[in-house]
Order: C-alpha cells, then structure tokens, then sequence
C-alpha cells in the first residue's frame, strides 16, 4: 500500500512537530501533567489530542480503500486533503488566540476524508460481500 505508506509517513512528521510543541510549552511553563491553568499548553495538547483522535481512522479507511484497489488519484484525494487538513487544524488550534479559520478549514477537511472514505471504502466492498 504505497499511497497509504506516503500519507501515513507525512503525517508521522505532523505528529512529532505537534509532540515537540506540547513538550516545548511543558519546558517552558514547567507543567509535567495536564496544562497547569496556561491556556498557550491547553491549545497545544488540544492540537496534538485531535490529531491522535481522527488521523488513525482516516488512515485506515484510505489504506482500506487501497487494498480495495480504489483509483490513486481518489486515495491521494483523500491523502493529501487529510494532510493540509491536519496541518490546518493543527496550527490554527495551537494558536493563543486560535487562528479560527485554520482550525475550521482543518476539520471540514478532515471530516471530508471521514465521509468520502467511509462512501468510497461502501462502494467498493458492497459489491463483494457474500
């Protein structure tokens, strides 16, 4: 699944930039566990936590896709939307005050790959379900 595998790695690389950021904001504000009262953390592990929530399903349902042999150009549709989607989101979130349409125009995203993956990986599998 090589598509899936291109996503999937870019989308580690987010992952680790988030992870830095909440341990850079831990360093700074001295806070090991939860976000201590400052409000620049909150945003930041609200960032990297909705990353780990909706990233791994919509992996799943491209790389589900891929092995139904769907079109490329529909997995890397979906790849690459759920990659500046995930940036998006990500820095807008992050941001102390949150940058709003970052944030608005990394969830529509996301939530499209949500739905068009879930319809695509539908389409695919109905028809060889015995």
């Amino acid at each position: 699944m090589p598509i899936t595998a291109l996503y999937a790695a870019l989308l580690a690389v987010v992952l680790l930039v988030l992870s830095f950021r909440v341990m850079g904001a831990r360093g700074s504000t001295k806070t090991s566990l939860g976000d201590g009262g400052h409000p620049e953390l909150t945003h930041r592990i609200r960032a990297h936590a909705n990353f780990a929530e909706y990233t791994p399903l919509c992996l799943i349902l491209i790389a589900l896709a891929e092995s139904l042999h769907a079109q490329p150009l529909a997995l890397h549709g979906l790849g690459a939307a759920l990659l500046v989607g995930r940036i998006a989101h990500g820095y807008g979130i992050s941001q102390t005050p949150q940058f709003i349409p970052g944030r608005f125009i990394g969830m529509i995203l996301t939530l499209i790959v949500l739905i068009a993956g879930a319809g695509l990986n539908l389409w695919l599998a109905l028809p060889m379900v015995k």
